[in-house]
Formats: C-alpha cells, structure tokens, sequence
C-alpha cells in the first residue's frame, strides 16, 4: 500500500510532455488491461475508450480541445478518449449478458434475473438520466487509468477542456453510437515542467473525511 500511495504522491496533472518520449508497447497493454478490469456499475462498462496514437490523428484532435490541452495532445504519448454510449439499453445489456454466460460457462437463462434488473434500472431512467449514468461510469475508468499509470511512473492528464460535438466528429463517434466523456493524455513529464516540483495540496484528512 506504502508504493501505491507513493505513486499517488508522485503524480500530477502534467503541463508539458516529453514528445520525444514515448510509452512502450508492453506498459500501453498492462494500462488498458487495469482498465478493462476497472469497476463499473453492474459490470456493464457502458463505453469504449478510443486510444489515439496516430500524430495526424492527434494532431486533428486538438481542433477539439483548448487552451494548453493542445499542447497537451500534440505533445503526449497517447490520448485516451472514454466515450460513453449513447441512450444504453437492452442491446448492450443483452450483450453483457452474453459475455457472463460465455465466460462462467453458464446455461442460456442463468443471468435472467439480472438482465430484468439492469433493463428495469435503465427503464426507469430519462435518456438525459442514462447519459449521465453512462459517463459517470467513464470517470470511474478515468481514475483507474491516471492511478495505473502513477505506478507504472508514466504521466497523466485527465482532460474535460474539450468540445464535445467536435471530438465526436474527429473520431467519427456519432456513427458509433458514442460520444466523448472525459479524456486523458499520457506519457512522460518534460523537465521543463514546473508544476513537477510543486508540492502538491490536498485537504487535510480530518477535513475531508466525516465518521458517523
């Protein structure tokens, strides 16, 4: 625990990349793979994350963001865009379901009950409502990402600075169903990066923390 909270104390949301850096194959695999395994609201993973390492690619995506987030993407190793779906319902909850029969080797109707609770829940909501729920499940895989990648002492930048309508026409995520949440730069500080040696600032424990 003593190495994770370490690495927590070692991160910051950098300012400046080290373009001529570049994370390696096996650490982008051992990212996505915390990701995958991130925790999510019924395990329905309601998004995909599109990873963009293609320079033109990143280099059209910052048409999509501000201010020094264009920098940002141009600069950074990847880009992480979590892109919720849209109006999620008994498709993709039909989907999940699928996916726990194939992988418990479960007979066809094991998982019923819990596909008329999904179904239910989602009903129950207004589309503006399961969008909402959808995205909230993207930050939460957001935060697996930046905290994976503390340890792996590669950098991040969680990004909301972006117009929505215009990254989903970059990636083409509308056709997809999907639309962007949130985003996240990763790759290596440059060391003309002051922020680096701030200390960082956080509420005190007994502060922010309320025991009942």
């Amino acid at each position: 625990m003593t190495d994770f909270i370490n690495s927590l104390k070692w991160r910051y949301a950098v300012k400046k990349y080290d373009a001529s850096k570049s994370v390696s194959a096996q650490d982008l695999e051992q990212l996505k793979e915390a990701v995958r395994l991130s925790v999510s609201s019924v395990g329905l993973q309601p998004y995909n994350i599109i990873i963009v390492e293609n320079p033109e690619v990143k280099q059209q995506l910052t048409e999509g963001v501000s201010g020094n987030n264009k920098n940002l993407v141009a600069d950074a190793s990847h880009v992480f865009v979590f892109a919720s779906q849209v109006n999620v319902g008994a498709e993709q909850v039909q989907a999940y379901a699928d996916n726990i029969i194939a992988e418990r080797e479960l007979p066809a109707d094991a998982v019923s009950g819990l596909q008329d609770y999904i179904n239910g829940f989602l009903a129950s909501l207004t589309e503006e409502q399961r969008n909402n729920w959808t995205a909230k499940q993207a930050y939460i895989a957001l935060s697996t990402l930046v905290n994976s990648a503390a340890i792996l002492k590669i950098d991040t930048t969680p990004m909301e600075g972006f117009n929505t309508a215009a990254v989903n026409k970059i990636l083409g995520l509308d056709q997809k169903g999907l639309s962007v949440a949130v985003m996240a730069t990763i790759g290596y500080r440059h060391e003309e990066d002051r922020n680096q040696h701030l200390k960082k600032v956080r509420k005190p424990k007994d502060e922010l923390f309320i025991t009942i």
